[in-house]
C-alpha cells in the first residue's frame, strides 16, 4: 500500500491542485493512505474526509504548524522556524479550531503590515505604492493561506520586479513581519488535546524550515530533539522528498531508541506532482491503528 502523509492543497494552502484533483491523482497512483497537511489551516479536512471515502482511500486528518524554536547553543539562542505535523486529531476540537482561526486572521494582518513596509521602500524609489485595491487584487489570487509568495507574484505582475526571487531579495526579506508566534509546547497541547499525534516535520530538509538551520549534523539534530523537544513529540517524519538515505537511516534508528512513531510523505505541492513517490513502509499506517485492508484500493 502506498502512503503519503504530507500533501498540500490549493484550496487551503500553497499547493497547485484542488482537493478534488489531489484525490483523483491519488486514486490513479494507487495511494491507499494520505493526509492533507495544509499550513496552519484545517478548513479542508472535512471535504478531504468525504473525498477519501468516495475514492476508498484511507485518510488521516492532518495539518502543518509553523512554530518558533530556539536553542541556547545555536544562533546565539535566536528564534528559528520549524514545522510540525499534526495527525488524527478531532477536526472540530474547539481550542484547536479557535487557534487555527487566529493564525489565519493574523496572516492577513501580517500581509497588510508587509505591504506598508514595502510601500516605504517603493516611495524611496519613486514607484507608485500599493493601495487597498492592490491588497484586494492580491487576495483574489489566494486560494489557501495568504503568504509572502502571493505578494511576490503580484509584484511580478505589476512589473515592479522580474521574478518572484527578485521580489524576495529586494523587498520581502527586508520588509518581513514575524508570523504569529506558536511554541512547540502550545502546538503539542493543541494537537494532543484534540486527540492527535504530533510529529517533527522534515527535520533535515536543507531547503526548508528544519533543524538544518541550526546544524547540518544529523547527530546534533537528534541530540536537540532528545534534549529539548522529546516530551512534546509523538514522532518524527523520517521519509521526505528532500531527506537523504543517510537522514532516513539515522532518524529511524533514533526513533527506535526513543520509542517514537515514524511518518513520511512527499510534501507535495503538485509542481511537479510527486505525490506517492516517496517510499513509506506499510507499517507506518499501523501506528495509527488503521486496518490495512480498509485502506487498500
Amino acid at each position: 500500500m502506498k502512503t503519503d502523509l504530507h500533501i498540500h492543497s490549493k484550496d487551503c494552502s500553497d499547493g497547485k491542485l484542488t482537493l478534488a484533483k489531489i484525490f483523483e491523482e491519488a486514486h490513479s497512483r494507487n495511494i491507499g493512505l494520505i493526509s492533507i497537511t495544509d499550513h496552519d489551516n484545517i478548513d479542508c479536512q472535512e471535504p478531504a474526509e468525504r473525498l477519501a471515502s468516495q475514492y476508498g482511500i484511507g485518510y488521516l486528518s492532518g495539518v502543518e504548524l509553523n512554530i518558533s524554536f530556539s536553542h541556547p547553543r545555536y544562533k546565539d539562542g535566536k528564534l528559528v522556524s520549524l514545522d510540525l505535523l499534526g495527525y488524527q486529531y478531532d477536526i472540530h476540537d474547539p481550542p484547536l479550531t479557535r487557534k487555527i482561526r487566529k493564525l489565519k486572521e493574523h496572516r492577513r494582518l501580517r500581509a497588510e503590515e508587509i505591504l506598508e513596509k514595502i510601500n516605504r521602500e517603493l516611495r524611496i524609489e519613486h514607484i507608485d505604492p500599493f493601495t487597498h485595491k492592490d491588497l484586494e487584487a492580491i487576495e483574489e489570487t489566494v486560494d489557501g493561506a495568504f503568504g509572502r509568495p502571493h505578494i511576490a507574484n503580484y509584484m511580478v505582475k505589476r512589473g515592479i520586479v522580474n521574478t518572484r526571487q527578485e521580489a524576495f531579495d529586494r523587498y520581502l526579506v527586508k520588509c518581513n513581519v514575524p508570523k504569529m508566534p506558536l511554541s512547540l509546547e502550545e502546538a503539542s497541547t493543541l494537537i494532543r488535546g484534540a486527540g492527535g499525534k504530533l510529529m517533527l516535520a522534515h527535520g533535515n530538509d536543507p531547503n526548508g524550515t528544519s533543524l538544518a538551520s541550526l546544524t547540518v549534523s544529523i547527530e546534533e539534530q537528534c541530540r536537540i530533539i532528545k534534549k529539548s523537544m522529546l516530551p512534546f513529540l509523538d514522532g518524527i517524519e523520517c521519509w521526505h522528498s528532500r531527506h537523504t538515505s543517510e537522514t532516513v537511516s539515522a532518524y529511524l534508528a533514533f526513533a527506535k531508541d526513543e520509542g517514537l512513531m515514524v511518518t513520511g510523505g512527499s510534501d507535495c505541492h503538485q509542481d511537479p506532482i510527486i505525490m506517492g513517490t516517496v517510499h513509506v513502509p506499510s507499517y507506518v499506517a499501523g501506528q495509527f491503528n488503521l486496518r490495512e485492508d480498509r485502506n487498500k484500493q
